[in-house]
């Protein structure tokens, strides 16, 4: 809280700090099963909550209406940048074509980064409510679509458990374990 009302003092978004520390610490914190699972629960259960409550009160939806071909063209722009760049490294990588689009297509997200930095162009007077309603309408695309399309057409079923029932087992869960030491050490 201290650093978000640092950021906020210094003209930034009072997010943007917790967003950068987690990010740094994802390595380490991610090794500790109880720690993360805690981290998730205070962060998806408190503090998610209110910033995106936040930043879809400034949306208007009568401006998402009038402008769906900027949405569009944002929403393709968006996925595309991310295909040209994520891709190819998965690739080189050696993960195969549809564990690299499956990867590919759920890093196309941009929610939050997205909204942290349209909300800032917001709160600077730097865009005006419909580019920001526009913009905040294509960030949200780019969470749902790839994620349909990846889990449609590219889930990758053989990191999944054969039965549903084997999903909250602590056997499912070292296999997931292994499965993502396994990943780390490829990278």
């Amino acid at each position: 809280m201290a650093m978000g009302a640092l950021a906020v003092w210094a003209g930034s978004e009072a997010v943007l700090p917790a967003h950068l520390v987690g990010m740094a610490l994802a390595g380490s914190v991610g090794r500790d099963a109880a720690l993360v699972k805690r981290l998730r629960a205070i962060t998806i259960g408190l503090l998610t909550p209110f910033y995106f409550l936040r930043a879809g009160y400034f949306v208007s939806i009568p401006a998402v209406i009038l402008a769906p071909f900027g949405v569009i063209a944002l929403l393709v722009a968006e996925i595309a940048a991310k295909v040209v760049s994520v891709y190819p490294v998965a690739r080189v990588l050696k993960a195969p074509h549809k564990d690299a689009m499956y990867t590919t297509l759920l890093m196309a997200s941009g929610l939050t980064f997205g909204t942290i930095s349209a909300l800032f162009g917001l709160s600077n007077k730097i865009i005006d409510d419909s580019q920001y309603s526009t913009l905040v309408a294509a960030i949200i695309g780019t969470a749902v679509v790839p994620t349909l399309i990846a889990n449609r057409f590219y889930l990758p079923h053989h990191f999944l458990p054969k039965d549903e029932a084997a999903l909250d087992t602590p056997a499912h869960e070292a296999e997931v374990e292994a499965a993502l030491e396994d990943s780390e050490v490829r990278s």
